[in-house]
């Protein structure tokens, strides 16, 4: 992705989080002319994520990304299990990618056992676990830290990412709609999450049950991409069935209540 795309994702984002936002603020933060600025306003206008309004632009999707902690906080049980289940798919030597989320950073957890694992990530959360394990190597993709998504995210974090020949890739996302669209609420990730697929030899999308039949701003790719997903024991049937059509492998991971 070029400078200009990426600057007008950042763009997108920054004034999704402000709601309301200034010309001149927008010519300030990202340090462009005033000219740049309608020119990059115009094609977001044009999208149909935000408004003009006197004197600035608006968004026109409220709340759409959640923040970090509040989304951390959810069925906290089903993540667990899921991030546990996924970590059994990991083998010594492995060169594995753990998505920024909520539910990927638990794989980290069970990993200890292994050797010479090598994990490459923009998830804060997932670093701060690799680190105590002393079997794991970890590789920390580069960029500005991203507090909505506790992730590391910038133009580099793409080129980065796309040097690596990666065995697996877990990935997580915002929500699953009910056609098998994956989707995803934050425009810096949108990238990432795409080269992190590219460059991948397996994909496992790790997501909670309460992800089906919910859509968010971005898709960034088919339900049939994976080549597996994992999911908490509590799932709705109609996601299960949505596999079943989409000849997609589902693992059904045991919460510790059931277990």
């Amino acid at each position: 992705m070029g400078m200009k795309s990426f600057r007008i994702k950042q763009m997108e984002q920054y004034i999704m989080e402000h709601d309301l936002v200034s010309m001149e603020e927008l010519r300030s933060v990202f340090d462009i002319s005033m000219n740049t600025v309608r020119l990059d306003v115009t094609q977001l206008v044009n999208k149909g994520v935000i408004r003009k309004v006197y004197g600035g632009v608006c968004s026109n999707q409220k709340g759409n990304l959640i923040p970090f902690e509040e989304r951390q906080s959810k069925n906290i049980q089903g993540k667990i299990a899921v991030g546990k289940a996924a970590a059994l798919l990991v083998r010594d030597g492995d060169i594995i990618y753990i998505d920024s989320g909520t539910t990927t950073m638990y794989v980290i957890d069970y990993l200890g056992e292994l050797n010479n694992v090598t994990v490459l990530t923009n998830n804060l959360n997932a670093i701060n676990r690799a680190v105590l394990l002393p079997g794991v190597n970890v590789i920390s993709l580069p960029g500005t830290l991203e507090r909505k998504t506790n992730s590391f995210v910038s133009a580099d974090t793409v080129r980065t990412l796309e040097k690596y020949n990666i065995k697996k890739a877990f990935m997580a996302s915002s929500g699953i709609t009910e056609n098998g669209m994956v989707t995803n609420a934050s425009p810096l990730e949108y990238e990432i999450k795409k080269a992190a697929i590219e460059n991948s030899d397996e994909v496992y999308l790790l997501i909670d049950s309460s992800k089906f039949g919910k859509s968010a701003m971005l898709t960034y790719a088919n339900i049939t991409e994976m080549s597996k997903v994992i999911v908490d024991d509590h799932t709705d049937e109609g996601f299960l069935s949505l596999c079943e059509r989409k000849n997609v492998e589902v693992v059904l991971a045991k919460t510790e209540t059931e277990a």
